[in-house]
């Protein structure tokens, strides 16, 4: 007969596959953070060309929840 988990140890696996998650999502933001300065120290792109960019991905990304969200709308 297979015992069961105790909840707490449950709770301790789970805190650690969280921490390791902030880990990967540090290290990618990082990566993307330098690699975007070195696109604007280079002159591939301007900061505010970033800016309009993001803005709007937003948008969209926004729209398409809301679209979700509310499929009747």
């Amino acid at each position: 007969m297979k015992s069961k988990t105790p909840p707490a140890w449950e709770l301790v696996q789970l805190a650690a596959k969280l921490a390791d998650l902030k880990e990967d999502h540090y290290r990618t933001v990082l990566t993307l953070s330098a690699m975007l300065e070195l696109f604007v120290e280079k002159g591939i792109l301007t900061r505010e060309e970033l800016t309009v960019k993001a803005e709007s991905l937003d948008r969209q990304l926004e729209s398409l929840i809301s679209a979700q969200l509310h499929p009747m709308a």
